[in-house]
């Protein structure tokens, strides 16, 4: 039996928090790079590299590391297939070259658009902090999609092309943090959208979503035994708690391979930092667009505030007006 609190018993080549400081000490480029992190950052990359805590999956380097479907298609084929709620068969993964803003690109933790075999496309992307506007977002960029994959047909088929040829479009959708909408439906961590007529008439529009804020998951799960292979997914990629990862692993022991391999990338504590490194500047990045969207939102309301005090104040003074008008001279 695992202890709970120790995930050493699990992994034995997991390394101790004072062999894992004594390498980092050892060579002047690790130790200069662990020092420009806060307190907080140098203890939280040391509990996961140690087994004091758990690793979240959510960090770029480790989703496409566990979950890359050239390596090992049956993951994300599974967790696809249980999102979905059918048989998914990853045949390729596709170039991300949409027309995202190279900005916005650097916001994302992990993006990444698979051909399925039926010819449907799926693009999943999991974001720290969710942007603003999420559905209109969505929208554009599952349309950008759509439109890739029209041009590529088009093309490939030429004068035997036919719009029976475009498949569905799937865009997942993963939040650690989601924005204040998900919020309102506090027990919801499922969220599937598509379109469909007030009349009954039946008509494949191909544009489909998910969003999964993975925030309100582990509030509801928290404490609470996972009873479905979608929710111990969602547990394994978000959820480092020490207790969680052991109980997974022995209702699901599919996953411990899986931790294993995560155990073994972090013994590499050079490629670690490197990859913790990373995701620490794309959380500062995302930190302060967020902020300046809400900053902007709040600009822009003042904004219409004023004009509308300026629009009284202008309907009072022309009242004024016509009132002295009226007034016997």
């Amino acid at each position: 039996m695992c202890m709970k609190n120790r995930l050493q018993s699990c992994f034995p080549m997991i390394r101790t928090r004072e062999e894992v400081l004594s390498e980092i000490y050892s060579r002047y480029d690790l130790s200069d790079t662990f020092s420009h992190w806060t307190r907080e950052q140098q203890n939280e990359f040391l509990d996961f590299c140690s087994g004091v805590r758990g690793v979240k999956l959510l960090y770029d380097g480790f989703f496409k590391e566990i979950m890359n479907p050239e390596n090992t298609p049956e993951r994300l084929n599974e967790f696809l297939s249980l999102l979905l709620n059918q048989k998914i068969h990853i045949i390729s993964v596709l170039p991300n070259d949409s027309t995202r803003l190279a900005n916005e690109n650097s916001l994302l933790v992990m993006d990444i658009v698979v051909q399925l075999e039926d010819g449907s496309i799926a693009n999943v992307e999991i974001q720290k902090i969710g942007y603003r506007f999420p559905g209109q977002r969505s929208a554009c960029y599952s349309s950008d999609l759509l439109l890739r994959q029209y041009k590529r047909i088009r093309s490939k088929k030429q004068k035997h092309f036919s719009y029976k040829d475009i498949k569905n479009v799937y865009t997942i959708v993963l939040f650690d943090e989601s924005p204040g909408e998900f919020h309102q439906f506090s027990h919801t961590y499922l969220h599937y959208f598509e379109q469909r007529s007030d009349s009954g008439l039946e008509m494949e529009l191909l544009q489909k979503y998910l969003f999964i804020p993975l925030d309100i998951f582990r509030e509801n799960v928290q404490n609470k035994t996972i009873n479905s292979k979608l929710d111990a997914w969602l547990a394994f990629l978000s959820m480092d708690d020490p207790g969680m990862v052991v109980t997974l692993m022995e209702a699901y022991p599919d996953f411990k391979e899986m931790y294993r391999q995560v155990y073994e990338i972090c013994r590499n504590v050079e490629d670690v930092m490197g990859l913790f490194s990373k995701e620490l500047l794309e959380l500062d990045r995302n930190t302060v667009q967020y902020m300046i969207d809400e900053m902007q939102e709040e600009i822009n309301q003042y904004k219409a505030q004023l004009e509308e005090e300026r629009l009284l104040h202008q309907k009072a003074l022309q009242k004024i007006q016509e009132l002295e008008q009226k007034m016997p001279s």
